[in-house]
């Protein structure tokens, strides 16, 4: 931890500067002179007079006396506003004289203004409603800054190195351009790419989903949004880039992007390649695009086959989580546009991009038993690819003025491989060898996707009574085929080798889902302060899955069915949900209230067997919102929620799979649903004038009846699963927290700071004994950040952590332990047009009971940047990654009676040369 406190104290030494403590004082009074009065509770503003940004406020006294002290010295405004009167403006300096005396300011009303000139400033921040909106123009940018540059300037915004944006406490998951989607849901496409000196305004607010923003009935459900309205100028030209980096130990990235802009209409493309990790621009909707395995049950009731290269095999979803060295190639087109005075608007996307990657995974796994532990150790191979192609089309009409149709419709082409090569040993407590194994998966996948959406909406007559009709079809088909090879030797406990077991197979699945939701939605104002939303919802689901095992024959083909280890299925499946919510809206307080019951039928054919399951069930969800709004950014919420969770088909009656012989599953027809309670609690308050916000947060769930895992391990570490209800415990989980941050103008610091907790009481039944893990994590973590126009800019945090983990079976042997995380960046931008950037991450983790050596990583990046060209839009940068060369893939986990260390490969140390070359011709000028 020794290498964290001395950049801790570098970067402190290098930017905490110190200040010399300002005392000045100004004071005034607001007075009528015409009609001999005083003016009480004006509205008194300071500003800076160099963007006009907000310092100081207060309100005159009953007398129209004000008063401001502990000032610093500088260059101001002074504004002075009352209701019908013209605005006071008067711009003053404090230097040397400590206090100032407006003495008796007279007011004139706008009524009576004849040859009167007042100057006004430009607002940077104004609050309309729910909206916080900055003016762009009162923040100055450096040439070619981008809109990450401007938003981090922006009074409760924040951006980490990693593009992440929190703005007022809150994360930022949607950033908007004029209002529409930009290239999908990810952010970072238009931070990072858009110019800042495009913008005129910056929009924040919470944003409802459709339902809730066309009924008018606040379902509490939002999601922090920004906007990004650019100048007019701005929507007519071209402007883009292009980045080519080659680096150390074959390690490459590129990046090309051209955007042109014609009024409403806009037109973009994109290309990326790279093996750095930065595997594209974002790819944020790769869900919509990857899928586990199996069958899925979501909280209507509805079940449908999924696949993701065939539940015979590891599956790769497509995306990189820092596993393995990756190689990636990326490209999109974007086109949106409005026309016909925005009653008919477009908004298309195609993207396409391919992934490899590559890396082993090493890990150690605890297993605790009622007779003693069994340790297990692995090592994989793994080379994934994937290729997808995907275009989405969103078509809005403005049929009248009360009516409206969005269309959209999506498909998606992918083709994946998976090579997958395992070897593992068990032993137990003694040390002595209980089985070996060695495995070897291949797989080749082709999927297809096609979803398709009508929404209709339509204002009826009386005010706040609506009603709309969703309808949805979604089909998706997996094709994969590939081989499976195993060997594992079983031993007796003593060191003897008890028997060997082979499998060689192929493997082909072929998996068909489709899908029809419809939910027609009406809303009627009882009262003036309450509503009431209605809906019903029908849902069909029809679908297949035939998954062959074959056998090698004599003549080396594989033309052997494995009945045991093949099934063909068929699913028909009908819901019907009917569901109330009522809103209780007046004032400060809004309260949400009501029910769904959802009637699922469910069927299940087993063409092999010729056995049909049927299964039919209730599923309700209540719910309650209350949200008690203090000012427009103070709010209290709490909420309810409760559901049902009916077991999967899985968990029923499994489809056979031997993947792995050491893993067997079982199904348990005489499962019963469990249904779970979850209480949410949050507090949020941001005070615009001192740029402050804080934040606590609780939330606490438990499920009666729940379904857990029933384990069976023999003494050859062969373990046999099966779910079972517990009817006489309750699983539990509660997480909490307060948050908070506050900008110190005296310093120009922004600092802030959390602690929070988790954890969780979960059961299982393990070789029929009683098995209850308790996690509990707890963390605490501080940040102090500065940000000076083209001088520096830096940020430090970090905190402890203490991880509690403990099974009742083998008390003994915890994972408790401490930790510590801690990240740390810095820029500088010196004469010449040169720019020092560095940043770092630092990780300890405790050794513990379980594992006996401790965990410790510092991970520094560091770069230099030279501009070129009068508006330094040709960069050359030559950057470090991981300096130091201690980026070592680790992960800690706890999961029922099991803890698991697992290590792996990942991108290492490298060194990067790379060119930028920016261009844009906005509004009649720009760059080349």
């Amino acid at each position: 931890m020794k290498k964290l406190f001395l950049i801790l104290t570098f970067l402190n030494g290098c930017f905490l500067l110190s200040f010399g403590q300002d005392d000045y004082t100004v004071k005034g009074s607001v007075v009528d002179t015409s009609a001999n009065i005083k003016l009480h509770n004006t509205s008194v503003s300071i500003l800076t007079a160099q963007d006009s940004m907000l310092y100081k406020y207060t309100r005159a006294d009953n007398n129209g006396n004000f008063l401001f002290d502990g000032l610093e010295k500088g260059d101001y405004i002074l504004l002075v506003t009352y209701p019908k009167y013209a605005d006071y403006v008067e711009q003053f300096s404090l230097d040397s004289v400590k206090e100032i005396n407006f003495g008796s300011m007279n007011m004139i009303l706008k009524s009576q203004l004849l040859e009167e000139v007042i100057i006004t400033g430009r607002q940077a921040i104004t609050i309309k409603g729910d909206t916080t909106e900055y003016d762009a123009a009162s923040f100055t940018l450096q040439p070619n800054a981008k809109v990450e540059d401007l938003l981090k300037q922006l009074p409760g915004i924040q951006v980490d190195q990693d593009g992440k944006i929190t703005a007022q406490g809150q994360t930022v998951n949607k950033v908007l351009v004029d209002g529409e989607e930009f290239f999908g849901d990810d952010p970072t496409l238009v931070t990072k790419n858009l110019r800042g000196d495009m913008v005129d305004k910056v929009q924040l607010y919470d944003k409802q989903n459709d339902q809730a923003a066309f009924t008018g009935v606040d379902d509490g459900e939002k999601e922090k949004t920004i906007n990004i309205q650019l100048k007019e100028d701005s929507k007519k030209g071209y402007f883009g880039k292009v980045d080519a980096g080659a680096g150390t130990n074959d390690f490459y990235q590129g990046q090309a992007m051209f955007n042109k802009f014609k009024g409403k209409e806009k037109f973009s493309a994109y290309g990326t390649l790279g093996n750095t990790g930065k595997v594209g621009l974002g790819w944020q909707d790769a869900d919509r695009y990857a899928n586990s395995g199996g069958m899925e049950m979501n909280e209507d009731g509805d079940m449908m086959f999924y696949s993701s290269g065939g539940d015979d095999f590891e599956s790769f979803n497509g995306q990189y989580n820092g596993q393995g060295i990756p190689s990636a190639y990326n490209g999109g087109l974007h086109y949106d546009n409005k026309w016909d005075e925005d009653k008919h608007g477009i908004n298309a996307n195609y993207k396409l991009g391919s992934l490899g990657v590559e890396g082993t995974r090493n890990s150690i796994a605890q297993h605790n038993l009622p007779s003693g532990t069994q340790n297990r150790r692995s090592d994989q191979y793994f080379d994934n690819h994937i290729f997808r192609q995907k275009l989405d089309v969103r078509y809005d009409w403005k049929i009248d003025s009360t009516t409206n149709l969005r269309i959209t419709i999506d498909g998606t082409l992918r083709n994946s491989s998976t090579d997958d090569e395992f070897s593992s040993t068990t032993t137990n407590g003694n040390d002595m060898l209980l089985n070996e194994s060695v495995r070897k998966l291949t797989n080749e996948g082709n999927d297809r996707i096609f979803n398709a959406n009508v929404l209709l909406t339509k204002r009826l007559k009386k005010p706040g009574r609506t009603i709309s009709l969703n309808l949805r079809q979604s089909i998706n088909e997996s094709k994969t085929e590939g081989f499976l090879n195993a060997e594992n030797s079983f031993y007796d406990g003593v060191g003897g080798l008890d028997s060997i077991q082979q499998v060689n197979q192929y493997k082909d699945n072929d998996i068909v889902n489709n899908a029809f939701q419809s939910n027609l939605t009406y809303s009627e104002p009882i009262f003036k302060d309450f509503k009431v939303v209605f809906n019903y919802g029908l849902s069909v689901n029809n679908g297949s899955a035939n998954r062959q095992s074959f056998n090698q024959s004599a003549t080396g083909e594989y033309n052997l069915l494995d009945s045991l280890f093949s099934n063909n299925y068929q699913l028909n499946q009908l819901s019907n949900q009917v569901g109330a919510v009522f809103n209780y809206k007046k004032n400060k307080n809004n309260l949400t209230f009501g029910t769904k019951i959802s009637d699922v039928r469910f069927k299940q054919l087993d063409l092999y067997n010729n056995e049909t399951f049927t299964r039919n069930f209730m599923n309700l969800n209540p719910q309650v919102t209350y949200q008690y709004r203090f000012s427009q950014q103070k709010t209290l919420r709490f909420n309810y929620f409760g559901n049902n969770t009916q077991p999967s088909i899985d968990q029923i009656q499994p489809i056979r799979i031997n993947n792995d012989p050491l893993n067997i599953f079982e199904g348990n027809p005489d499962l019963r649903p469990s249904f779970t309670n979850r209480f949410n609690l949050n507090y949020y308050s941001y005070k615009v004038l001192t740029d402050q916000y804080i934040s606590f947060y609780g939330g606490y769930s438990f499920t009666t009846n729940p379904i857990v895992n029933n384990t069976f391990t023999d003494a050859t570490g062969k373990t046999v699963y099966r779910s079972a209800n517990l009817r006489d415990r309750n699983t539990m989980n509660f997480n909490g927290g307060i948050y908070g941050g506050q900008k110190i103008k005296k310093w120009d610091l922004r600092v802030g700071g959390d602690l929070s907790t988790n954890g969780n009481v979960f059961y299982n039944l393990t070789n029929d004994s009683l098995n209850m893990t308790k996690s509990y994590s707890y963390s605490a973590r501080i940040s102090i950040s500065q940000y000076k126009q083209k001088k520096y800019d830096f940020g430090i945090s970090g905190g402890p952590t203490y991880n509690t983990s403990v099974a009742s079976l083998q008390p003994e042997l915890n994972n408790n332990g401490w930790g510590f995380n801690g990240d740390a960046s810095f820029n500088i931008y010196l004469p010449g047009k040169i720019q020092l950037g560095a940043d770092g991450n630092y990780m300890f983790t405790q050794a513990t009971q379980s594992f006996d050596e401790h965990f410790e990583r510092l991970i520094v990046n560091a770069r230099v940047t030279k501009r070129f060209l009068k508006e330094e839009n040709l960069m050359f940068t030559v950057s470090a990654n991981d300096l130091l060369n201690q980026n070592v893939g680790f992960n800690r986990s706890a999961f029922n009676n099991s803890i698991t260390q697992d290590s792996y490969t990942t991108i290492r140390r490298f060194f990067m040369f790379s060119v930028i070359w920016e261009f844009n011709k906005m509004g009649g000028a720009g760059t080349q």
